[in-house]
């Protein structure tokens, strides 16, 4: 199961589970498209958007309220 982290490590601005705009590494580590384009800067790893989560599957199974911040 995802983490779904709700922020951007490096802007820190909001990214909620539905988010069209969040961006993914194999670890999870969480950006914004603004800040990154195809490579996690943690990792080096490949960046995918992050699928979202809505409805019965949210409630269920609900996003992470811990913020990680790392500002470059």
């Amino acid at each position: 199961m995802l983490e779904m982290r709700p922020n951007c490590e490096i802007c820190d601005c909001d990214l909620p589970a539905t988010s069209p705009i969040a961006k993914i590494c194999s670890f999870e580590c969480t950006f914004c498209q603004s800040c990154v384009s195809d490579n996690c800067p943690n990792c080096g790893g490949d960046l995918q958007f992050r699928p979202t989560r809505t409805g019965k599957s949210l409630e269920r199974h609900p996003a992470s309220t811990k913020r990680v911040l790392k500002p470059r």
